[in-house]
């Protein structure tokens, strides 16, 4: 049995770090992801982007973990 995800941790994890909420929810893929397009995002737009990731990726995480917790993603 997997115990619950708190999806406020999860958000504050990936606003942090993108990616370490998807790792903590057990999304290893969308870690993945987040790991990689980040920091493109952040060098290629002096920065712009970066923060866009930062909050997108909190905000994923976030709806992963209630959605988790509720028995809607395996």
């Amino acid at each position: 049995m997997r115990t619950a995800s708190h999806p406020g941790l999860a958000a504050v994890l990936s606003l942090v770090l993108p990616g370490a909420g998807q790792v903590y929810n057990g999304d290893f893929l969308r870690a993945i992801f987040w790991f990689i397009v980040t920091p493109g995002l952040w060098l290629g737009s002096g920065g712009v982007l970066g923060w866009v990731c930062h909050v997108v990726s909190a905000f994923t995480a976030h709806h992963r973990a209630i959605d988790r917790n509720r028995g809607l993603v395996i």
